[in-house]
């Protein structure tokens, strides 16, 4: 195999960049830029040269030996200056090395993967780690990437090849002297694992939202004052204000971090009847984002009409606080009265909502362990039929069984791996 080696640290000038190394030949490249032997485990500081004895860097190494790496081969990496000129530098002197190569995006975990070092849940929880922008976020990808989906995964496929067991065993020894009637221990290892299935496959839309941020969309009449309400919660001018009704024609995003969660604000056009075509498709795409979005802050008054339907979860505040006698559930872009009870409630229904997420975090894992549950479905029913269809019951538990292994990259996902590599940096 290939020795790779990239920068695992960001683009540009630090006081630290890091160059990894993995592979067969990554302990004698470093011996080959400092002349020195070095432990095959550990900590050294060294003086890195170019082949014609020129110095390079003064580096901190470290030196880990297969298989107790993160890709689990012989690894090196290299603790620089983080200086551009000497990044640049010790790369070069690397790419002339024979069986050395630059790393594709990704190569570093694809290694840890295919040395078993991690399963693919975990490596998808890696991306999420390095993408996390809230704590909501980090603690989700921590979760999956310590391997808790893995577990949970490996304790269903233990289960349910002990219920096929129990089955084939039957079939295998039907002449036997054996107990024939294993319907009862099958039918509650297919109904616990079936159980636990449905509950993860309802959690991953919620986990889904937390990965990817949680959308809040503001609607109500023109000129209720809703750019005014998200420039506020957004803390700076991200909508054009104006007297004039209709402004807002398009819907404008705000990303932020409400309390741990991400959470995009849109700011939607007015909802009336209108004459102008191009207000018309803008009103047309609030209602359609209205009806897309996680939840909806109604900016209303307690007698105006809005041709949206309210939903259970859904917040409702007067707007123009600042010029109401009676500011109790009102709100006002222009002062911030009512704006951190407002950024309260929002947050406060959203982590309520969190509560059911899952451990199950991608579309990926929702219809894999969704076709688990079919097959055990098929089987639970085979199974009351009678033990003259137990053996089409155990075909569909080593389906069942097979789609919790795709789960965590064990069959069926070689067609898949490109795209999750493909959206990991170089060095990573």
């Amino acid at each position: 195999m290939d020795t790779i080696y990239a920068l695992a640290s960001a683009q540009g000038k630090a006081g630290v960049a890091v160059i990894r190394i993995s592979g067969p030949r990554s302990h004698s490249a470093v011996h080959d830029l400092s002349c020195r032997d070095l432990p095959s485990r550990g900590m050294n500081l060294v003086k890195l040269r170019d082949r014609t004895g020129g110095m390079l860097d003064d580096a901190l190494v470290l030196t880990f030996c297969a298989p107790a790496s993160f890709t689990g081969e012989d690894v090196v990496e290299l603790q620089l200056h983080g200086s551009v000129a000497v990044v640049s530098l010790v790369l070069t002197e690397l790419s002339r090395m024979e069986g050395l190569r630059l790393a594709d995006p990704g190569e570093f975990t694809r290694r840890a993967l295919e040395n078993a070092k991690l399963d693919l849940s975990q490596v998808e929880g890696l991306a999420d780690l390095i993408d996390a922008e809230t704590e909501a976020q980090r603690k989700q990808a921590q979760s999956v990437l310590s391997g808790e989906l893995g577990n949970l995964a490996e304790c269903w496929r233990m289960d349910l090849i002990r219920a096929a067991s129990l089955i084939e065993a039957t079939i295998d020894f039907a002449d036997e002297d054996i107990p024939t009637d294993v319907t009862p221990e099958v039918s509650a290892l297919l109904d616990k694992v079936s159980t636990d299935l449905s509950r993860e496959t309802t959690g991953v839309v919620i986990a889904e939202r937390i990965r990817n941020g949680f959308e809040v969309a503001i609607i109500g009449a023109p000129n209720v004052g809703k750019s005014t309400l998200l420039n506020a919660l957004a803390g700076r001018k991200a909508a054009i204000t104006s007297e004039f009704a209709g402004t807002t024609r398009d819907v404008i995003e705000v990303r932020m971090d409400l309390d741990g969660l991400a959470v995009t604000l849109l700011d939607t056009a007015g909802l009336r009847e209108t004459a102008d075509h191009v207000e018309d498709l803008g009103i047309a795409l609030a209602k359609d984002r209205a009806e897309r979005a996680d939840l909806r802050v109604f900016l209303a008054d307690d007698n105006s009409v809005i041709d949206v339907p309210f939903r259970n979860g859904d917040i409702r505040v007067r707007p123009k606080a600042d010029t109401l006698c009676d500011k109790s559930g009102a709100v006002s872009g222009k002062t911030g009265e009512g704006i951190s009870e407002l950024v309260g409630q929002i947050a406060s229904t959203l982590k309520s909502r969190s509560a059911s997420a899952g451990l199950a975090t991608r579309e990926r894992h929702r219809i894999a362990m969704q076709r688990a549950n079919i097959s055990l479905a098929a089987a639970r029913q085979l199974l009351m039929t009678g033990s003259d269809q137990y053996e089409l019951a155990a075909e569909e538990l080593r389906t069942a069984i097979r789609a919790l292994e795709s789960l965590v990259g064990r069959v069926d996902v070689e067609n898949i791996l490109d795209e999750i590599f493909s959206s990991f940096c170089l060095g990573k």
